[in-house]
This record gives C-alpha cells, structure tokens and sequence, in this order.
C-alpha cells in the first residue's frame, strides 16, 4: 500500500506533529492495521479507503491501540488526498468513530469540522498535582481528556510531568495543560502515555475541547491557539454551537510503500 508521513499544523518540514497515513485498495483488518501503526511508532498512523471521490473511511490507531479521533492524522489524511488520490477535490467527508468529519480545502490550510467537547469542572486531585510535578493547577476541567488550566503560559512551557503517574490517573484519556497566550489566544501541551505517547507534538482532537473552554473565558470566536511541544504547532481555531472548525498547514515528509 502507499505511504506517506506528513507534518500536520506545520509550515515547514520537521515542524508540527508528523502522522502517517496509509492509503487502503481495500479495508483491512483491524489487528494488522495496530501491526502496522506499531511498526510505524508515530503517535499516529491513519488508514483511508476511499468509498468513492470525496467519501472515504478513515480509522486512527497510536502503537497503543484504536483512538476515537484524531487532528493532526486526520489533517494529515486531508492533505495526502487532496494531493495524491482526488486531486481536484476540495471538499472531503471522512466516516470515523466519531461520526463524519468534513475537511474544506482553503488555499494552503485545511479546516476540519470536529465536535464539540466541553469540559467539565473537577476537583483538583492530589494525585492529578503529583503526576504535574507539583505544578499550580488553576482548575481541573474533564471531557475525553483531563484539562488543567495553569496560571500562565510560562507555567504550561516548563511544566514537567511525572509519565509514570501521569499514566495511572484515573481520569481522562489524556492530560492537558493549558493557559492564556502571550502571543496568540491560549497554549497547550499533551501527555498520553496512556497511549505510549508521552507528549504528542500538536494534539487536534484536544482543542475539541480547549476551544470551547477558552470561547467561553475569552469571550470569542475565532481563535489562533499554539502547542508549545519541542516540535510546535499553530492551529486556527473557530468555536460553534456543538461543532468546532480547526485549521491548518501539512508538509510532506515521507512517500513509500509497505510490503504487508
């Protein structure tokens, strides 16, 4: 099957978080697609079939299992497919496990349409400020993912958490920290070891719910968010009523084969 690796939320190779994506001649089993994500060890590998031009299936799993959604694979998909098998297209409809999820080509940038996930306020665990290092949490906020607002961004770009305490939380898939932005509207970084991905580099399906969280405190709509991971990432950001639109760039890395 073909292969690629691009660089999603990024300008420039080596920058935002990479994802492969392979692309299907036929749907595939779900056992040998972990096989492959395994193998690839990227926090995510995509597989699309394409049903028909502009429809396709698209499935996500990290080396450690099957996710629900996925941003920067499904931008990363977006980009593979409007480039290498319906180049014409604009408009894309992806049937996932979370629903169908539309990517509008708009010049260099692809806006995907996401749900929309708002957290909902928690108490503030001893455990959950153990696995941040200690950290000063603002509030703790859970929707898929546990969020946990820190008092600047200074804070999010030097927390250091604890990966092994981290992965025993009971709460949420993932953990998010996130602040206000200096230089753009709010920031984030991600911790799934639950995954067996420590920090993913630019986290699309978390501003599932950092953009309504931080509509709702900043009174906006549209929003310019970074991820403040060592790779970095700029997403923009637009909050609906039970949907969120989430753009940005993808670069090219990697175009092969694989032999299964």
């Amino acid at each position: 099957m073909k292969y690629y690796v691009v660089d999603a939320f990024a300008e420039k190779v080596f920058g935002g978080n990479p994802a492969g994506v392979c692309v299907l001649e036929q749907p595939m089993d779900a056992d040998l697609m972990q096989q492959i994500a395994i193998e690839n060890n990227l926090s995510e590998t995509a597989f699309v079939y394409k049903r028909e031009k502009g429809q396709y299936d698209l499935k996500w799993f990290t080396p450690g299992g099957e996710i629900d959604l996925c941003g920067h694979a499904t931008l990363g998909t977006a980009y593979v497919v409007a480039n290498f098998v319906d180049q014409d297209v604009e408009k894309m409809e992806f049937s996932t496990l979370s629903g169908v999820l539309t990517v509008v080509k708009k010049g260099e940038l692809f806006e995907m349409d996401f749900p929309s996930r708002m957290p909902e306020k928690m108490e503030i665990k001893a455990e959950i400020t153990e696995a941040l290092g200690g950290a000063k949490i603002q509030g703790a906020y859970l929707s898929r993912d546990l969020i946990l607002e820190l008092e600047n961004e200074e804070a999010v770009r030097k927390v250091a958490p604890d990966f092994e305490k981290v992965l025993h939380l009971e709460d949420g898939l993932g953990c998010v920290v996130t602040a206000k932005g200096q230089h753009c509207d709010f920031v984030s970084r991600c911790f799934f070891p639950k995954l067996k991905v420590n920090e993913d580099p630019v986290t699309g399906s978390a501003h599932s719910s950092l953009i309504p969280f931080w509509a709702e405190r900043l009174g906006k709509t549209e929003m310019r968010a970074e991820q403040l991971s060592k790779r970095g990432g700029v997403l923009y950001c637009t909050n609906g009523t039970d949907r969120v639109m989430i753009s940005g760039s993808a670069v090219l890395y990697l175009q092969g084969e694989i032999f299964v």
